[in-house]
């Protein structure tokens, strides 16, 4: 502060792209290198030194969604979503970095490194020329009347301007639909899906825990029995019940997902407020600690076991949504709605984390759509959103924010960004029914 003012003297620079991806989770990552493939120059900023959003920064360590879901126990795995999906699936798992479907409940889901995605991301981004700036957070949009014309981004070489004919929101949370002042809520009237803290477990004998539990990775309710006893005996203090433990490519690892952040008055924690942000992380190391004991005292094959790492931040489930010129509706989910500009398709349960138990409502043996709509902001121009923070109601989100729909938007969305650019066209002005035939043309499979 100099005479009273906030200054920033170092010098700012200018960039121009045609398209302007702000966040490297799964959609971001489908949009920059979808958009770059179509001859655009793309531009893709990202806060931390790496792609992968919530699943590598995060730690949720599978990809979610690729496959049907079924009461058939002895079926196996039918995979029902493709394009970006399938392609990034294929890359990750030809390096060694993707386990074999193991079976979540009535469905399977695929356990990843999160180095090796790394590594995959950064060359998918190489190999299509997107210009990549790690480390650079959007700090406001740049808006002419109600026009989107790019963003402003913090950097550590100073301030950094970036023009773009198209931007696609992909932060996640929805922060330039937020720095625009477009419609926005957050989820069912302010109230969101708790935080997790996910963590890795090494030393454990592998084959004595499998033994013990069975292949599925969600624990028996043996497990989730003991959890109830010792965290009301007062032995631990062991919050959520219903946990989640999977092996991973590496030898002697599980991957713990069964924390249940909130907050010392046990509401919800929403990590838009940086007091929540906080509170969750550090509560979220605690309970790793507890569980861990936990495991290490009372799981067969976990006896010698040991943290290893935690996710770099807790996994986020839901924060802020755009609103958008369509919403997909709870009853989309589980009725398996189709839409004729239908984008992306999905399979996955609504897995609704809030409360002691995490509640699962099942779609079995088929899909829904999201439709375009979902992405196109319900005023202004110029910006696509892509990601968890897409159009849908509170319960609708709990499905359709996972990885492979992830992949899937972004997939889209990067399609769409190509459109309006190389026709001179708003966003909004693009037929969700055209687009869907050029994804099915890119591999999507959607029909």
């Amino acid at each position: 502060m100099r005479n009273g003012s906030v200054i920033d003297a170092r010098s700012a620079s200018r960039l121009d792209s045609d398209v302007l991806v702000v966040g490297g989770g799964a959609a971001g990552l489908a949009a920059a290198v979808t958009a770059a493939r179509q001859g655009l120059d793309v531009t893709l900023i990202e806060r931390y030194g790496f792609c992968g959003g919530g699943a590598v920064a995060g730690h949720s360590g599978t990809v979610c969604g690729l496959y049907e879901a079924t009461d058939d126990r002895s079926a196996a795995p039918r995979q029902v979503v493709f394009g970006f999906a399938d392609e990034f699936v294929r890359r990750i798992a030809a390096r060694g970095g993707l386990g074999d479907p193991v079976r979540y409940g009535k469905t399977y889901t695929r356990v990843h490194d999160p180095l090796v995605w790394r590594e995959t991301a950064d060359d998918l981004l190489r190999e299509a020329g997107v210009r990549v700036i790690y480390h650079a957070v959007a700090t406001g949009v740049l808006i002419e009347g109600d026009r989107v014309e790019g963003a402003m981004v913090y950097t550590k070489q100073g301030p950094l301007e970036v023009r773009a004919r198209v931007a696609i929101d992909a932060s996640g949370d929805a922060d330039l639909v937020a720095m625009a002042d477009f419609p926005c809520f957050v989820g069912d009237n302010g109230r969101v899906q708790n935080p997790t803290m996910i963590f890795r477990l090494m030393g454990v004998d592998v084959e004595r825990f499998r033994a013990a539990y069975g292949m599925d990775t969600i624990m028996p309710p043996e497990v989730t029995d003991m959890i109830v006893a010792k965290n009301n005996g007062g032995e631990y203090r062991l919050p959520r019940a219903k946990i989640w433990l999977f092996t991973t490519t590496r030898p002697g690892e599980l991957l713990c997902n069964c924390t249940r952040i909130v907050g010392a008055d046990g509401r919800e924690l929403n990590t838009l407020y940086y007091r929540d942000f906080t509170d969750a992380e550090m509560e979220g190391r605690l309970q790793m600690r507890e569980y861990a004991r936990f495991f290490r005292d009372n799981l067969a094959g976990c006896e010698a076991s040991f943290v290893n790492d935690t996710g770099v931040q807790v996994g986020v489930r839901q924060t802020r949504q755009a609103a958008g010129v369509a919403r997909l509706m709870n009853g989309d989910v589980v009725a398996g709605t189709k839409f004729a500009d239908g984008i992306a398709r999905s399979p996955w349960p609504i897995e609704l984390h809030a409360g002691q138990k995490p509640r699962v409502e099942w779609l079995l043996q088929d899909v829904y759509e999201v439709p375009y709509g979902c992405f196109v902001p319900e005023r202004g121009d110029g910006l696509l959103v892509a990601g968890r923070c897409l159009s849908a109601e509170h319960e609708a989100v709990a499905s359709a924010r996972v990885t492979a729909q992830c992949f899937g938007y972004g997939h889209a969305i990067g399609h769409a960004a190509a459109i309006a650019v190389r026709e001179g066209i708003a966003p909004r002005a693009i037929d969700g029914r055209d687009l869907r035939q050029i994804l099915n043309a890119d591999g999507a499979a959607l029909d």
